[in-house]
């Protein structure tokens, strides 16, 4: 029982005694008192000044001698100002606990409770490697799984891999056209690099082309006429100026080609647009030429993905795949048009639309007017089909903010068709991640893929390791290990860090940093609890019981923090935020490395402290070790 249950339970105990009035656990407000105060919890007694028939100060004045009487774990109970009852917690008690975190390696994990969450994350295109922004939503849905995990819930790690579509056909239909029938074998590359170098090829051509069609009367025409409306031309100056851009009719007509027309261009005009498009229908058609080169490239992407996915440290227990599932949800609004309660209607066109606009969402078509599927259309029926495999009582999709509007959308519309389930489905919604360089673009090659980032970190973490000269006894084989941990954990740590929600910028060197809210600062936290366990096998020394021993100020306070894990993962459970986690680690580990630098652990004329501090670093080992292990991040002996 961690000490504010212990606290709440006596406080019932007290008031019946005192009042011959019975109160509930969940009734008592307690709240830590701040460290330049005296007392460590102070329990409010304003709630029960009504019940009791009793000034808030009097109840205090009588629970403080109570609770002191009836229990063994406080050191001193004061009744303080007008309805506080301070409590100061007895050294008894934390060398108690000390014993009890060390003896149960699940520390800060949770009982089952019987819920089961399905979290979805990575989610890739097969048309491309994993990107930074992939590494942030596989860190954070991995992180917010384990976090789930630890808080007792049964979780289910799944993705949807978008395997089908137009941008899926215009890496092939690129590789077809200048592959010359290169291969990851004959290339040397990783298969989702492959890919995604013929993907990066299509752009190239299509804006080649695109080019040289704006040089036509006609494109320069339909910039004209774009030019010539007024009310939209003058709010789009506004908006450019505001961001400090150019708004000149030379910068105007770039922006209409690149941003306003682009598309239409892409789906109506060009010759590129028109043979992937052309491929995607032969491919639904079952085509058997496209059929065999979508599942040849699609297996070099697969491959490719499973050995990003090992080196940073995730896994799934069960992968959808788009190709297989996108029917579903085609299947779901044509049964439910035949209903007669509808959730969907037909426009005159013939595209079947859900109108949201009572729930301030607006009208969403979900198939097109050729009868094709939507992403919301295909995302329905994933989910269905995914209750129907795990009857999970809720659903978080890790997706970038960028698809907030889907996520509303989706949900309402799942709750309409009538899925309890979706009630519970949150959105993970978070921030785009750059580089120090900006911003990145994965149709013009100028991405930063997951497995460069990996190795360039890994790299820095080598020559920086080596310089240091601490691992010099280590073969090669365990220095690069250890190199790929502290790597890992520099690179997981400073990700999530950050509250999802965030943008952020993703700074490789400022990551491996010794100091400061860094990964390498926290396992060299822990790095130290084992040099600690090692100095006691070198000097033999021989341990004694440590029940009575006086706590300094540093080490009452890093047991506080021991003591609040099983809290903070609750806290980061609810509300899917693995930095609640990431900022524990920091100030465990920053009080841990305040205490090896100003305490002297192995104190050979002081048996007992000794004997405590020993213990109390094998408590901070567990602590950090098990907090740790909820990101991602495992933990070097020696750094």
């Amino acid at each position: 029982m961690n000490i504010e249950s212990l606290i709440k339970e006596n406080v019932c105990t007290a008031i019946e005694k005192l009042y011959d009035k019975k109160i509930q656990p969940q009734q008592i407000q307690i709240k830590q008192i701040p460290k330049h105060l005296e007392g460590d919890y102070s329990v409010i007694t304003f709630p029960f000044a009504k019940l009791l028939s009793q000034k808030p100060n009097e109840i205090a004045a009588a629970l403080a001698p109570q609770l002191l009487e009836q229990t063994t774990f406080l050191a001193n109970a004061t009744a303080v100002g007008p309805g506080f009852c301070n409590l100061s917690i007895g050294d008894a008690y934390w060398t108690s606990f000390v014993k009890e975190v060390i003896q149960s390696e699940a520390y800060g994990f949770h009982t089952p409770n019987n819920e089961t969450v399905l979290v979805e994350y990575s989610s890739p295109n097969t048309n491309k490697p994993l990107h930074l922004g992939h590494i942030r939503n596989n860190l954070l849905g991995y992180a917010t799984a384990e976090i789930l995990k630890a808080a007792g819930f049964t979780v289910k790690k799944v993705q949807i891999i978008n395997d089908r579509g137009v941008h899926i056909c215009k890496s092939m239909l690129a590789w077809q056209r200048w592959g010359d029938g290169e291969t990851p074998e004959s290339s040397g590359l990783k298969g989702d690099h492959l890919v995604g170098k013929y993907y990066v090829a299509f752009e190239k051509h299509f804006q080649e082309e695109y080019a040289a069609w704006q040089q036509q009367p006609a494109a320069k025409s339909l910039a004209i006429q774009w030019l010539s409306d007024e009310v939209v031309i003058n709010r789009l100056k506004k908006n450019l100026e505001k961001k400090g851009k150019a708004s000149s009719e030379d910068a105007l007509v770039v922006y209409f080609f690149k941003e306003v027309y682009k598309n239409k261009y892409f789906n109506e005009y060009s010759v590129l647009g028109g043979e992937a498009k052309k491929m995607l229908q032969q491919w639904e058609e079952g085509d058997t030429a496209v059929l065999d080169l979508w599942n040849t490239m699609n297996q070099w992407v697969y491959d490719g993905f499973e050995t990003s996915y090992k080196d940073l440290g995730v896994d799934f227990d069960q992968l959808y795949y788009e190709s297989k599932t996108y029917l579903r949800g085609k299947q779901l609004v044509v049964d439910n048009l035949e209903q007669q309660e509808r959730v969907f209607f037909t426009k005159e066109d013939g595209s079947v639309w859900i109108d949201l606009s009572d729930a301030k969402l607006d009208e969403k078509v979900v198939l097109r007017k050729d009868g094709t599927s939507m992403y919301i259309t295909q995302d329905i029926g994933t989910a269905t089909l995914r209750y129907e495999d795990y009857k999970m009582d809720r659903m978080v999709y890790v997706v970038a903010n960028e698809q907030d509007y889907h996520f509303k959308v989706l949900f309402e519309t799942l709750d309409r068709l009538g899925y309890e389930f979706a009630k519970k489905c949150h959105h993970l919604s978070y921030g785009m991640v750059n580089l120090t360089t900006g911003k990145m673009k994965s149709r013009e090659g100028t991405v930063v893929d997951a497995d460069h980032l990996l190795a360039d970190i890994i790299a820095d973490v080598q020559q920086e390791s080596e310089q240091r000269q601490k691992l010099n006894d280590l073969t090669v084989d365990q220095k690069k290990s250890v190199w790929k941990q502290i790597a890992l954990g520099a690179l997981k740590f400073y990700i999530l860090k950050v509250e999802p929600k965030k943008t952020m910028i993703f700074d490789p060197q400022q990551s491996i940093e010794l100091q400061g809210q860094t990964g390498p600062y926290i396992q060299n936290a822990f790095v130290r609890t084992q040099s600690v366990q090692r100095m006691v096998l070198e000097k033999a020394l021989k341990l004694s019981t440590f029940s009575s021993y006086a706590l300094t100020e540093v080490e009452k306070d890093i047991l506080v923090l021991i003591h609040e894990l099983p809290a903070v993962v609750l806290k980061a459970a609810k509300a899917y935020n693995p930095s609640d986690v990431a900022h524990y680690l920091y100030d465990l580990a920053k009080e841990y490395h305040k205490f090896w630098g100003s305490t002297t652990i192995i104190d050979i004329e002081n048996t007992a402290a000794t004997s405590f501090r020993i213990a109390l670093s094998k408590a901070v080992a567990v602590a950090l070790q098990n907090a740790a292990k909820m990101l991602g991040i495992s933990m070097p002996e020696r750094m």
